[in-house]
């Protein structure tokens, strides 16, 4: 039985990092509340912007010109941040945990189920509310490329799923 959503494929920005014997579990992005204070920043931006150019630039187009432009570059760093969200993804599989982040620079980040020693979840106020939380996962190697993955959307779930790998893999290996 599935307790997170899944999506029937892997995207194919990250298909590509997958093994051929890999089975991925659950595919999701970062809970939507990224986009929270990009979105809050170009609708205080346009509310400012709106009443500079009724009220203090009154006339002079010049002003008014730049104030929009500027509004303008907002929204443009707007669309960038959910065009970026859009191709970030933390992937589970059956082998594996994959952070894929960035568009003109792709990181991936992974970790071994089987090199996961400790993990966990928490969630801020804010988490609870809006439904997202944070996993912090710890190996026995002192570098790790994969440790926190932020606001991540339904982490009860998340978090049982993937200790359900972990421990059918260790269930697996000492019989």
């Amino acid at each position: 039985m599935r307790l997170a959503p899944n999506t029937d494929t892997v995207p194919a920005s990250v298909n590509k990092y997958l093994l051929p014997h890999e089975r991925q579990v659950v595919s999701v992005h970062q809970h939507p509340a990224v986009l929270i204070r990009p979105i809050f920043e170009v609708l205080i931006g346009l509310a400012i912007v709106g009443w500079v150019s009724s009220s203090i630039a009154h006339g002079n187009n010049m002003v008014t010109l730049v104030i929009w432009i500027l509004w303008a570059l907002l929204l443009l760093r707007l669309l960038w941040k959910v065009f970026e969200w859009s191709e970030n993804y933390f992937v589970i599989t059956s082998q594996r945990l994959l952070l894929a982040e960035g568009f003109i620079t792709r990181k991936v980040k992974m970790m071994p189920l089987a090199k996961v020693t400790d993990m966990s979840f928490q969630r801020s106020a804010m988490g609870r509310l809006l439904g997202y939380g944070e996993f912090i996962v710890e190996s026995a190697g002192q570098n790790q490329a994969l440790r926190n993955v932020d606001r991540l959307p339904y982490p009860e779930q998340l978090y049982l799923e993937v200790c359900g790998l972990i421990f059918k893999e260790k269930e697996e290996s000492t019989d």
